[in-house]
């Protein structure tokens, strides 16, 4: 047990410590600067070990991923929708990757490093790099890796690839739901926008709610086009237009 690597090799031992290094530094801006509010994580506790996708809306870059994880591990330790001791961080749940920006995760400081080491897989976006729009083939190593990661755990990603708000959901996602027919758990994030800067890592203001909403696994036609694939996920994390006019509040002129 002491000496087991995870499908890439990486040692479990060091994601143990990571995943308790991580979860203290950001169990304090979640649920004590802040309130963190869980909801049916009991879904999470009852599945299976490998080929279950999480898919969420994206707030910031890092903290939403210290969020879902703290949800998985309390879950898998038994105390669902329960946050108030960080206890399950004895025993981390460590059979979870996530998908993050090869940009991202390349910038200096601990965070990224830790992060990196405690299960990202690394993707070139084909749409955005440093800054800019870009129009480039997909890299069928980052593929390959997911894949892997899926054959072994679970998979946290976030189809938008961006945390600006009602962005449009990203096709790869649903291709990806094609070809590996995975459970997809749902997840929907609020708040973390308003206690957090972009990165996730500085608190902006205290005493804010955060959700973390945890849905039953969809029910997908794995056959059906990835284009209306794509559109049940975007309506599940409640990031499709319908959910933009819905909370849409235009100010009094």
């Amino acid at each position: 047990m002491f000496f087991k690597r995870d499908i890439f090799g990486n040692p479990v031992i060091i994601k143990r410590l990571i995943y308790m290094l991580v979860g203290l530094f950001s169990y304090l801006g979640l649920n004590m600067r802040n309130r963190m509010r869980l909801h049916n994580s009991a879904i999470l506790a009852g599945l299976p070990d490998k080929n279950v996708l999480i898919i969420s809306n994206h707030q910031t870059y890092y903290r939403d991923v210290m969020a879902i994880l703290h949800s998985i591990c309390s879950a898998k330790w038994g105390t669902n929708d329960n946050l108030k001791t960080p206890v399950y961080l004895l025993q981390p749940y460590t059979r979870v990757f996530y998908v993050a920006a090869e940009e991202t995760m390349k910038e200096s400081g601990l965070i990224p490093r830790l992060f990196t080491l405690g299960g990202a897989i690394t993707v070139k976006r084909s749409w955005r790099s440093n800054g800019h729009d870009v129009e480039r083939g997909v890299d069928t190593r980052d593929v390959d890796k997911i894949d892997l990661a899926l054959s072994d755990g679970w998979v946290i990603t976030f189809p938008q690839g961006t945390t600006k708000p009602y962005a449009e959901g990203r096709k790869g996602t649903a291709l990806l739901i094609k070809k590996n027919k995975p459970i997809v758990i749902p997840v929907v994030i609020n708040g973390f926008r308003r206690a957090f800067n972009k990165k996730g890592l500085k608190l902006k203001k205290k005493g804010v709610d955060l959700d973390v909403q945890i849905k039953a696994p969809l029910d997908i036609d794995y056959d059906a086009p990835a284009e209306a694939i794509l559109e049940q996920l975007m309506d599940a994390i409640e990031q499709s237009e319908k959910f933009r006019f819905q909370y849409y509040r235009p100010s009094a002129e």
